[in-house]
């Protein structure tokens, strides 16, 4: 005899259809995520539903559901009547991701220290040699390894839940990181600071790491309120002085 559960279980074709959608819905949310953050879908461009539909060769529905959860994570924005944006996140919120971003670092820094392999040394000890030789005017290379720098620090500390939180910051700051690495000098000055917090790893110095990472962070901050502030006046000059 059927029991009511067993009665109303979906079919084995009904369980795969459901995998299937919610496996392509993804594939579409990561495929949209990937040209946010490369700068292909920039802050404030609408995101037109039959060409992405026609792009990845799927129907609106997985679409839609696609662009639901880029909205939960931050990347998207959806009003009515007016459709899915890429959101353009507010210099006020972005300090405060950096904030957030300050302490997170900070953290990574004093678990790794405690427990930091050799091979995971050597490993940050590359990039930093890597990027002391990234010429002043190459931002994009510099940029690539500096995201990897950061983020094999937090992925090294073998903590799912830093890793799932510092994942969806540095995603939502990905559009204002790279502002911040234009200045002549910035690049050596950076790849120096990112050695020294692979000398405190290699000490063991927690507190020293934690305060090292902090500092670089909140040095990012600083930098990126500084570019807005400028992009801000520049931008009042253009609207009052004209003819």
């Amino acid at each position: 005899m059927h029991t009511a559960a067993t009665a109303s279980a979906p079919s084995s074709e009904q369980a795969l259809a459901l995998v299937q959608s919610t496996s392509l819905t993804r594939l579409v949310a990561e495929s949209i995520e990937d040209l946010v953050l490369a700068g292909d879908l920039p802050p404030g461009h609408k995101l037109n539903e039959i060409a992405l539909a026609q792009r990845f060769g799927t129907s609106r529905g997985p679409l839609r559901e696609a662009l639901r959860l880029l909205e939960e994570t931050g990347l998207i924005r959806q009003e009515k009547n007016r459709g899915a944006h890429v959101r353009i996140i507010p210099l006020s919120e972005a300090a405060d991701l950096y904030d957030v971003r300050a302490g997170l670092d900070a953290t990574a820094g004093r678990l790794l220290a405690e427990r930091i392999t050799p091979e995971q040394l050597r490993t940050l000890r590359d990039m930093t040699d890597a990027m002391k030789s990234v010429p002043p005017d190459a931002v994009d290379r510099f940029h690539e390894l500096n995201l990897g720098f950061h983020d094999c620090i937090v992925n090294m500390t073998g903590n799912p839940v830093l890793c799932d939180q510092y994942r969806r910051l540095t995603k939502l700051l990905a559009l204002f990181r790279r502002r911040n690495l234009l200045a002549p000098m910035a690049i050596p000055h950076f790849a120096d600071e990112h050695s020294a917090i692979v000398d405190l790893l290699a000490a063991r110095n927690g507190p020293g790491v934690a305060e090292a990472l902090f500092a670089h962070a909140q040095g990012g901050r600083q930098r990126m309120l500084h570019d807005g502030e400028l992009a801000a006046a520049q931008a009042h000059d253009d609207t009052t002085v004209r003819p």
